[in-house]
C-alpha cells in the first residue's frame, strides 16, 4: 500500500514518526522543526504541536478504518 503514494525527498526537513510520539520533525542538522498549515498565498494559518497531533490523528484514524474494513478512506480533523 505504501508504494501507491508519492515518497518525495525533502532537502530541508526530516520527518519521522512512531506510534507513541507521532510526527517528529527536524532540520537536516537535527534542530527541531514544526508542521504548519499554509494557505495558497504562503501565509501560515497555524503551526506547531497541535498541527502535528491533528495530522497524526487523521493518519491513525484512516489506517484504523482501513483495517476495520469500514471503507472510510477519508478522515477530517472536523466535519467538513
Amino acid at each position: 500500500m505504501k508504494n501507491i503514494v508519492p515518497n518525495p525527498t525533502l532537502d530541508n526537513a526530516v520527518i519521522q514518526a512512531n506510534i507513541s510520539k507521532g510526527f517528529m520533525l527536524t532540520t537536516p542538522d537535527g534542530k527541531p522543526a514544526q508542521l504548519a498549515v499554509i494557505d495558497e498565498n504562503g501565509s501560515v494559518l497555524i503551526a506547531g504541536a497541535d498541527v502535528a497531533w491533528a495530522a497524526w490523528r487523521v493518519c491513525i484514524e484512516v489506517q484504523e478504518n482501513f483495517w476495520e474494513g469500514q471503507g472510510h478512506l477519508i478522515v477530517h480533523t472536523k466535519a467538513p
